[in-house]
């Protein structure tokens, strides 16, 4: 048993504080379990083995049993080295008076919970087919979702079917600070029917960006710097995460700009222009649109959708290549580009904004008008933001 007090000096000295214990040889797992008043603090929480990374679910769980075989979400199983372990504790907020912690380790066996079976594959809505080069098709997906991997509240198996009944042919998977989803995708993706993307996102208190592709896991302690230089190695794509979000906006320094920047994110007020404005300042990277959907409640995964050209189901190649459009929903107006044209689908009655500002009423549910390089958008006569493509 591990006891102590944080208080803000020991955040200040360092946010994350490391917990070392021992492991002998021959364990059957190793739990962890952290003991604290919830009402006034939140900590979160974490596991290195002597070789790396073992886990991660912030503040969402209170403990985690990891074994050979099976590990609670968040958490690798695998082999269970003798030697130095450290459990991590996140000092994400620690009151005034500081807050007293209790994290008990055992060795002993243990196994984590069931995950619950799959739920049947749904039915999808019909296909919409958007004018497309010969041998691409536009896919509606989702960049930004949470699962029970980290603070979500579906397990992996069920958010891919509910993107399937919500009508999205791939979603990417981006459970915080972990990769311990990674080794289900592709169960789940055979079993929904649906393109799974590997993917995670780094979350700190001052801002979070996603690493779609790579299997690698990217420290988020390190500077954000790092992050991009890092994921770009393991031939990964990094986007900033709704950059203007209250106490989640982005604050990390960055000399250098990351390929993506999710402007269109559930946070948005969709009649006021602040995350399209910041991206325009930013001077930098494509605009795509994510969720970040956790649970039921929340709005639903493609909402916003992000459509992708693609070739051969290649999700990243379309991201890599800029073949991007946004929509509001599966179902809602669209603008996409198409020989040299933009296409401008079931946006009657609404008004298209030009990179230059120019605007132009549409009338019929199909118009294609001269497409300039730069960013159009789709809006309501009340303002509000239909759909956009860069």
């Amino acid at each position: 048993m591990i006891r102590g007090r944080w208080t803000p000096a020991d955040r200040a000295a360092s946010i994350y504080q490391e917990l070392p214990f021992e492991v002998p040889a021959g364990v059957p797992a190793v739990s962890v379990r952290l003991r604290y008043d919830r009402s006034r603090a939140v900590l979160d929480l974490g596991l290195f083995d002597p070789e790396g990374f073992r886990g991660w679910s912030g503040g969402a769980r209170e403990g985690f049993v990891v074994t050979p075989e099976r590990a609670t979400p968040g958490y690798l199983p695998g082999p269970l080295p003798a030697g130095e372990w450290r459990v991590l504790l996140g000092l994400h907020r620690v009151p005034a008076d500081g807050v007293e912690y209790e994290v008990e380790i055992s060795t002993g066996a243990a196994e984590p919970e069931p995950e619950p079976a799959p739920p049947p594959r749904p039915e999808r809505p019909p296909r919409r087919e958007l004018p497309a080069a010969e041998g691409r098709r536009w896919l509606a997906g989702d960049l930004h979702t949470h699962t029970v991997h980290s603070d979500g509240g579906l397990t992996v198996h069920q958010l891919a079917c509910l993107a399937r009944s919500r009508g999205l042919d791939y979603l990417a998977v981006t459970d915080h600070n972990t990769t311990s989803h990674h080794a289900v995708l592709p169960a789940a993706a055979a079993h929904a029917g649906i393109l799974l993307v590997a993917g995670f996102e780094l979350t700190t208190d001052r801002g979070h960006a996603n690493c779609l592709g790579p299997d690698r896991w990217i420290d988020f302690r390190r500077p954000a710097e790092e992050w991009l230089t890092d994921s770009e190695a393991a031939g990964g794509l990094l986007s900033i995460n709704h950059p203007v979000d209250g106490e989640m906006s982005w604050r990390h320094p960055l000399r250098g700009r990351p390929p993506f920047v999710e402007i269109w994110h559930t946070s948005w007020d969709r009649y006021a222009p602040a995350p399209f404005e910041w991206w325009e300042a930013w001077g930098a990277g494509v605009p795509i649109g994510g969720s970040d959907f956790h649970r039921t409640g929340d709005l639903p995964p493609g909402w916003p959708t992000t459509w992708l050209e693609v070739e051969d189901d290649d999700v990243l190649g379309a991201l890599r290549a800029g073949r991007i459009a946004i929509s509001a929903g599966p179902d809602g107006p669209v603008l996409v580009r198409h020989d040299g044209e933009l296409v401008v689908l079931e946006g009657e009655g609404a008004t298209l904004v030009g990179p230059d500002g120019a605007r132009r009423r549409i009338e019929a549910p199909r118009v294609r008008v001269p497409a300039a390089e730069g960013t159009y958008r789709l809006v309501a006569d009340d303002g509000l933001a239909l759909a956009l493509t860069p």
